[in-house]
Formats: C-alpha cells, sequence, structure tokens
C-alpha cells in the first residue's frame, strides 16, 4: 500500500479581537484562574505579568483508502424438509442437524438448513479526515475555512510573527500514519488476493491565532488565560 505524493498549504486564521479588548477581558477574569472551591484570591493579589499574541498550529490531514479481496463466508440457505445435502459445483454440502426443540417447532415438514461455504469477492472505499491540535491530539475543529476567516497571505503574517508562530509536534508523515489507521478497518485473516491503496487528498496547516496572557497569583503562583482571537472565546 502506497501513499501518493501530496502538496501541503499553509492558511492563517485572522485576527477578530485586537489586544486592548483581550488584555481588559484577562483583568475581568484573572482572578476566576485561581479560583477554588473553598478560596478566591482579591484582586490586588493577582497580576497580568504579560500578554501575547501567538499563533497556534493545528494539522489536518484527508485521505482514501481501497481495498480490493477474496474473503471466506457462509451463507445459510433454506431447502425442502426432504432435501438431505445440496451439491454446488464441486462441493457437498449436508443438511445442518436439528435439535429435538428444532424438530419439535418445525413439524415433519419443516424446512431444512443448510451452510454453503464459499468465496466472496469485495470491496472497501474509507474516505476520512483528521484535525490534530498542536500538540498532536486529535480534535474537533470549530472553525470554517472561508476567506472571511483567512488572512490573504499567511506566509507574510507567520513571518512577521515570529517567533511566536508554534508548529504543530505532529510531522506530517506522524498524522498520514494516524489517519492510515483509522480508515484500514479490515479484519486481514481469512483473505486473499488483498489489493490495497492509500491516496492522500489534502494536507492543511492552519494557524489559529491565540492570545495567551501569563498571569501571577498569590505565593507566585503562575497560571495562562488563553482566548481564542477569532471566536473570542476563553479556551
Amino acid at each position: 500500500m502506497s501513499n501518493a505524493d501530496y502538496e501541503s498549504k499553509t492558511f492563517v486564521l485572522k485576527v477578530n479581537l485586537d489586544e486592548f479588548d483581550a488584555q481588559k477581558i484577562t483583568e475581568q477574569k484573572k482572578v476566576s484562574v485561581f479560583k477554588s472551591l473553598f478560596s478566591k484570591p482579591k484582586a490586588d493579589e493577582v497580576n497580568v505579568a504579560s500578554t501575547d499574541l501567538i499563533y497556534e498550529g493545528v494539522l489536518y490531514v484527508s485521505g482514501t483508502y481501497t481495498a480490493d479481496y477474496y474473503r471466506k463466508a457462509t451463507h445459510e440457505i433454506s431447502v425442502d424438509h426432504n432435501v438431505s445435502e445440496v451439491v454446488l459445483g464441486e462441493g457437498t454440502f449436508p443438511i445442518r442437524e436439528k435439535s429435538k426443540f428444532a424438530k419439535m417447532l418445525s413439524g415433519k415438514k419443516g424446512k431444512n438448513k443448510v451452510d454453503i461455504q464459499m468465496e466472496e469477492h469485495a470491496y472497501v472505499v474509507n474516505s476520512d479526515s483528521m484535525y490534530f491540535d498542536q500538540h498532536g491530539t486529535e480534535i474537533k475543529f470549530p472553525l470554517k475555512l472561508d476567506y472571511k476567516n483567512l488572512e490573504n497571505y499567511p506566509t507574510r503574517v507567520l513571518q512577521k510573527n515570529q517567533p511566536d508562530v508554534k508548529k504543530p509536534d505532529l510531522s506530517v508523515e506522524e498524522a498520514i500514519e494516524k489517519l492510515k489507521t483509522k480508515l484500514k478497518q479490515l479484519d486481514v485473516e481469512n483473505v486473499r488476493d488483498l489489493r490495497e491503496d492509500f491516496t492522500i487528498d489534502e494536507v492543511y496547516e492552519i494557524y489559529v491565532p491565540i492570545y495567551e496572557s501569563r498571569i501571577v497569583g498569590p505565593k507566585k503562583k503562575v497560571e495562562l488565560l488563553r482566548i481564542d482571537a477569532v471566536r473570542n472565546k476563553i479556551l
């Protein structure tokens, strides 16, 4: 099973929240970061040390797995009560033995059952896609990649914001292997003449703008508050 060549595309989502508003939200929510069931610090005990705009990479892969093969199978057929066996090709298949209870239910003229062992010529076509966050965990991606949400010049945006660009930890090759495993749900036992193919349809690197605030609380404990700068949502 071989992988087709692929071309990776890069997309950068537009920022819909400016830094001033992000700082304002952070200031309003800073105390809640340290809030627990039994305690809540005072506002003057919590300070926002920094707020930075970062671009966090999400990896998207889609592909198609196909397989063509022969597999062993058993099919049940019903025959008349006076049939003792079925001859099919070079094979002879006896009727299935009935239990006393089954004989009582079906009566003297009840149908007999025959199990026919044969081969089926089958095929599989599975297509799917997967998103992985910056740390390589599969996620459901909540954003649409339409022109309203995308930067026109993604490479320029990423270059301008270095070193605050976090590329995906997972390589494209590793993501493709995960997708391949997901798509290949085929039990190869009792299978012959298996022909497989895996085609990569699309590979994207998607960069999501996130405001990340470093907040210092009581006893100099440090927490992070993250705001999705596309949806204006605290993560």
